[in-house]
């Protein structure tokens, strides 16, 4: 079929990249549409791992990198490559010439991007409106990207209702459910023994995942409220760690290097990626008794997997949790009570009942399906909805 349309998909992160994968394919494989993918943020970073290398592997062609980071994790870092990052979509978008934009979350590269969208008409689809993270400048980028945005594609309908408060029409906004659950069905998860040799690591009888990411308007440092968890992690016996590094937030930096020092003194029973990558991720959920830390992965994906999940501190506060997710404050004393909870035998029953608020059915294909049925022509002009107050 010709004149099919052009829709641009950027990824900025390893993580986001991996939810992306399934929508990714059904771009790719659309009659009536055009995959183009822009590449960006820690994706072209060594220090991150380079994960864009794993992209073509996965059958995509990449359309335009954009090298964005500087070496400063600073919020003078991160607002100066903010609009490098500008830059560079100005420029990607004039030579591209996208029909549309798919962006999914609320990182800042994606704040550039769509507000660059935004100055040259090109219309943007969001993904993962309407949430709520109190703890982090996340959230405020992620309602302005909404209010920037044409058609959204929510994942409970308590978050198509926050968009639809936010001033859209609710004829654009889509409860579609979590893109990335569609990866745990469609994905073949390594076996035991094939994911240790991957990582070349031994698993034990108790198994942790630990991610954690800087809390960017908490009130405590990033060090003390990560230190505050290792001290509760070495209270710990007989238990195998894998951490997974955070992504360029602001102090970013202040836990990698944390996390390397205490993966050099306990080398027997700990190990440290940059990047698991999905499939390793996923398949590591399948023999942990638990995550810990403060990742959207632990609120989202990491209940559909029959686990529990220790959610540290506000940067995820607002978001629905189910009843497997046990908060705690960022001190060691409430971690170590949170970690007691894991394990208890009533709690680990109960998670054979779970519900995860954010499974959703053909969630890809319902989203390239609305965007197939888009109108081209329709006017880029918004009118605000407004919701009639008693």
């Amino acid at each position: 079929m010709t004149n099919k349309r052009k829709i641009c998909v950027m990824t900025g992160t390893r993580a986001e990249y991996g939810l992306l994968v399934p929508l990714l394919k059904k771009i790719q494989n659309s009659e009536k549409l055009k995959l183009q993918l822009i590449v960006t943020g820690t994706h072209l970073s060594p220090e991150f791992g380079l994960t864009y290398k794993e992209i073509p592997v996965d059958g995509f062609g990449i359309d335009r990198k954009i090298e964005m980071l500087l070496s400063s994790d600073s919020p003078v870092g991160i607002g100066k490559s903010m609009g490098v990052a500008q830059i560079g979509f100005a420029d990607a978008f004039e030579d591209l010439k996208p029909d549309m934009l798919v962006v999914l979350g609320d990182r800042f590269e994606i704040l550039s991007a769509v507000s660059t969208a935004l100055i040259f008409r090109i219309p943007v689809a969001h993904i993962h409106g309407g949430e709520l993270t109190e703890g982090a400048v996340d959230d405020a980028i992620r309602h302005a990207v909404s209010k920037m945005s044409h058609l959204h594609f929510t994942a409970t309908d308590s978050y198509r209702n926050r968009v639809i408060q936010l001033g859209e029409q609710p004829d654009t906004v889509y409860r579609v459910g979590a893109l990335g659950l569609e990866n745990i069905n469609n994905i073949d998860l390594l076996e035991r023994e094939e994911f240790e040799k991957s990582i070349d690591f031994k698993l034990g009888e108790k198994n942790l995942l630990v991610t954690f990411h800087p809390e960017t308007l908490g009130e405590n440092s990033v060090g003390k409220q990560f230190g505050e968890l290792l001290d509760a992690l070495d209270s710990l016996d007989d238990t195998k760690i894998i951490f997974t590094k955070p992504n360029a937030d602001t102090d970013g930096r202040i836990i990698i290097q944390m996390i390397d020092e205490y993966v050099k003194k306990n080398r027997e029973n700990t190990r440290a990626f940059s990047s698991l990558g999905q499939v390793r991720f996923l398949s590591a959920l399948q023999f942990m008794d638990g995550v810990v830390g403060n990742s959207s992965s632990g609120i989202i994906e990491v209940p559909s997997f029959g686990i529990g999940t220790v959610n540290i501190g506000d940067r995820q506060k607002g978001r629905l949790f189910a009843e497997s997710v046990i908060s705690c404050r960022p001190e060691r004393k409430d971690i170590e009570k949170a970690l007691e909870q894991l394990y208890k035998k009533e709690f680990r029953e109960s998670l054979n009942t779970i519900t995860n608020p954010y499974m959703g059915k053909d969630v890809s294909r319902k989203i390239v399906t609305v965007i197939e049925e888009y109108n081209w022509e329709k006017s880029l002009k918004k009118s605000f909805y407004d919701i009639e107050f008693s």
